[in-house]
């Protein structure tokens, strides 16, 4: 059975019309003859969505029963038994109802897919998991119910509904999205233009990345190699030089032109792994990239201009930048380098050919290194000197060889000079052996005229092969060395990697790693602090550099104190001390030292959002405290305003009834208000930490009571089972009577209305327990430590049910009496909240004072 197709509709936020554009689909669809059926649509009110629904054929919602509430979902086996050709499945993101066959409606898709039936859904951006922390950071609201990425890319289409911000508001303000009592508080907050712009924004960019994929998928199965300039895409080749980030810089600039152009750094590593490029340099161009905003890449190759071109047709690359040739004018006449061999076979793709300070200067990198020891080179020139010389007395001694012979054998010493010596002394020793043969072994004798053409050619072919034998010796030393020197660099970069990713803080693992590698005494990171003035001799003075990180005794504090010094950057050094490196351990230094100057870049942004969260936390609270400000105090006032307003009214008489109900509103709004306000009081000097408490002797039996009456006849049927040998708790009574208010007001807003929430006590350990039952829906365990934030509410929908500041200050005020504030499950469904207490004993002491 063919697997079905999903169509999503992808909206930036609530309201630009995403369920009006499925339903739209979905009549077109019916229209045609399509056997269509709504699985389950959110109209939310609005009666416009309620229209378009029309005559399509709704199939019955399944009733769900959850912890005494009733909630109605998808009837999934009711749309599998009808089988339709396309089902109307609203809102992918959804969580089911607890006891549905699956957790997720998009679940509940997939099925239907795997059923061969064609569905229609909707999801906001905020509601793909990849975007749902930036969506939390920007509008400060985190949204629980998410669906995965991969669910969404899978849709063979996913259309985006979109709407400008301002169109948005609009549609808000004429309460087309939200019912009026929300909509001012909807408007200040989520609907913001600067939220609305940013949620548009990631809709955009997610999109965009959608058929970016879909056009690469294309492309692939259609063979299509060549560049569709459908976006721009700069790559820029890094060769490990020191022109390095010179390049990057041009190439950030190039991308800068073209709006959402990407920029990509690509390095092309030889295939043997023998050699390479500085690893230090491309570490620090590394991070140049990324800071720049593009992303580094690493290719195996052994022509260079073909995997350039291989990676930047892979990548849809439209331009490319590269270096001009470090090599001298004398190497570019027998090879036309890199760049002019890449731009002869880029296509459409457009070259960059980039001068710099080290163009045409040639590789003035180190010297090449000598493929055997110095005592083996002098040991394989002394071999020829003397060896050659005692192998034709050897020869002489024995009678009747044939020149070819003498040449065979002579070949065999260069050979055993080649291995022993290497290049050089093998081609001395070839030279001299041609010569002894010239003068002894071929006629005439002790000259050097060879009087045969065949001698002569046989001398020839010796000296050719001497000297080729000689050549790949030399080689294969020169590899072997290579390779021994790579490995080790491999072990060593991959012993230090593994320290600092088990390490809890990188840098100083990252230092202790080198430390122990290279057998040092002491490793430090030194930044320069003093204003040198251009005169690079004030750098060494003392206070000039300050140690922001070391490990081992005794630290350089300057880079003169150390025997080896690594700059990073202009004001960041790594010293080593204990022992003077080799060059070629220098290189494997740099690398590390540029990730060290990476890992304290990193330690100082978390130190400075370690500081920066406080005051993030302080403003969410300003803007949150402003929100309630302006809904939860707005409507006490409103209320009150208005009972007042009518009693001075003379175009009204009253009877007294009407008169009493007035007043009681006023009373009523103005208990409601003067509780907000005290509750932010309270609040705020919590969080200064100078909220004042008076701990006193005190019995529940007498707390509660007040407590209820306070909260009035809502209260009236809660019940109490408080011992009459209940010992008394120590408390501040006020405080305790705010606490109790907020927790059972909480249970009576979530308790089911013919079964009121009880309260019960007990002692235990020295504490006093007092428990607040109610049997409403309940939280999940996973979420109790979220109904004790300030400011938002569980689960919240709408802003008409107060500012959700209740349970945070409780807990507060708790915890500054010496209690607690623990939520549990109530047996049969429902939230327990208990409060712990101090139990009062013969020395409490009374009225102390805090």
């Amino acid at each position: 059975m063919p697997r079905g197709e999903l169509r999503i509709y992808l909206g930036a936020a609530p309201g630009v019309g995403k369920t009006y554009a499925m339903l739209e689909e979905a009549r077109r669809r019916a229209e045609r003859g399509t056997d269509v059926v709504v699985g389950l649509v959110e109209t939310h009110g609005r009666a416009q969505t309620a229209a378009m629904v029309g005559d399509l054929e709704v199939l019955p919602r399944r009733v769900v029963t959850y912890r005494g509430a009733t909630f109605t979902e998808m009837d999934l086996d009711a749309v599998l038994a009808r089988r339709p050709e396309v089902a109307v499945v609203d809102e992918l993101a959804h969580t089911n109802v607890p006891g549905s066959r699956h957790e997720k409606r998009w679940q509940d898709v997939q099925e239907l897919l795997d059923a061969g039936i064609t569905v229609l859904s909707t999801v906001n951006v905020q509601h793909l998991e990849s975007v749902n922390d930036v969506v939390a950071r920007i509008t400060g609201t985190t949204q629980r119910e998410t669906v995965p990425d991969a669910v969404v890319r899978a849709a063979e289409q996913v259309e985006l509904v979109d709407m400008t911000p301002e169109a948005l508001r609009r549609r808000m303000a004429h309460g087309n999205i939200y019912r009026p009592d929300r909509i001012d508080a909807a408007l200040g907050n989520y609907f913001r233009i600067g939220n609305l712009t940013a949620l548009r924004e990631l809709a955009l960019l997610w999109l965009a990345d959608k058929v970016d994929e879909q056009l690469g998928a294309y492309r692939a199965q259609q063979g299509i190699s060549e560049t569709w300039e459908a976006r721009e895409r700069v790559v820029v080749a890094l060769t490990g030089g020191p022109e390095g980030a010179t390049l990057i810089r041009r190439a950030a600039r190039v991308a800068a032109r073209s709006k959402g152009a990407d920029l990509l750094a690509v390095h092309v590593a030889r295939s043997d792994g023998l050699a390479g490029a500085d690893p230090a340099q491309l570490a620090r161009q590394r991070v140049l990239v990324e800071s720049l905003g593009g992303t580094y890449h690493q290719v195996l190759g052994t022509d260079i201009p073909a995997a350039l071109l291989d990676f930047a047709r892979g990548v849809n690359a439209t331009q490319l930048v590269l270096g001009a040739s470090r090599r001298g004018r004398f190497a570019q006449l027998f090879s036309r380098g890199v760049g002019v061999t890449t731009t002869a076979l880029s296509g459409p793709i457009d070259v960059h050919l980039v001068t710099h300070p080290q163009m045409g200067r040639g590789r003035h990198g180190a010297g090449v290194p000598a493929a055997l020891s110095r005592r083996r080179r002098l040991l394989g020139f002394g071999l020829a000197g003397l060896g050659m010389p005692l192998l034709t007395v050897l020869l002489r001694a024995l009678p009747d060889l044939s020149l070819t012979n003498d040449i065979l054998l002579f070949l065999t010493g260069v050979v055993g000079v080649a291995l022993v010596g290497g290049l050089w002394p093998a081609l001395v020793a070839a030279l001299g052996g041609s010569l002894l043969l010239n003068w002894f072994f071929t006629p005439p004798f002790h000259t050097l005229t060879i009087a045969e053409a065949d001698n002569l050619l046989a001398l020839g072919v010796f000296v050719a092969v001497a000297v080729a034998v000689s050549g790949v010796v030399d080689v294969a030393a020169r590899r072997t060395r290579e390779a021994a020197r790579a490995s080790a660099d491999a072990q060593t970069l991959a012993t230090v990697a593994g320290g600092v990713l088990r390490g809890e803080r990188p840098l100083p693992a990252l230092l202790d790693r080198l430390r122990e590698t290279f057998g040092l005494r002491a490793v430090s990171v030194l930044e320069l602090v003093a204003d040198t003035g251009g005169r690079p001799g004030r750098a060494s003075e003392d206070g000039a550099w300050r140690i922001v990180a070391s490990v081992g005794e005794d630290p350089a504090g300057n880079p003169g104190a150390g025997e080896t010094a690594v700059p990073v950057d202009d004001r960041i050094t790594v010293v080593l001390s204990g022992r003077r490196l080799e060059a070629a351990d220098r290189r494997v230094v740099e690398a590390f030292a540029a990730q060290a100057a990476v890992a304290l870049r990193q330690e100082r942004l978390a130190e400075e959002a370690a500081s920066a969260r406080p005051l993030a936390e302080a403003d969410r609270m300003r803007t949150a405290l402003l929100a309630a400000v302006s809904h939860d105090l707005r409507t006490p006032l409103a209320s009150a305003k208005a009972a007042v307003s009518s009693l001075r009214s003379h175009d009204v008489e009253f009877d007294a009834d009407d008169r009493d109900e007035l007043l009681a509103t006023a009373d009523e709004s103005l208990d409601r208000l003067g509780r907000l306000v005290a509750n932010l009081l309270d609040m705020s000097r919590l969080q200064a930490g100078v909220l004042g408490v008076t701990r006193v002797s005190i019995g529940l039996e007498d707390a509660v009571p007040r407590a209820l009456d306070e909260l009035g006849p809502q209260a009236a049927d809660v019940g109490t089972d408080i011992p009459a040998d209940l010992p008394a708790a120590v408390a501040d009574p006020g405080l305790l009577e705010r606490v109790l208010v907020n927790i059972v007001a909480n249970a009576l807003r979530h308790s089911p209305p013919q079964r009121p929430p009880a309260i019960t006590a007990s002692a235990h350990a020295g504490q006093v327990e007092l428990r607040v039952i109610d049997t409403g829906p309940g939280i999940p365990q996973d979420q109790w430590e979220h109904v004790f934030l300030p400011f938002q509410r569980l689960g919240d929908r709408d802003n008409a049910t107060g500012v959700g500041l209740g349970l945070a200050l409780s807990r507060g005020l708790a915890e500054a009496m010496g209690g607690s504030i623990t939520p549990e499950t109530t047996p049969g469904g429902g939230l327990t909240m208990v409060l712990r207490l101090p139990a009062a004993t013969s020395d409490a002491a009374e009225g102390q004072q805090e």
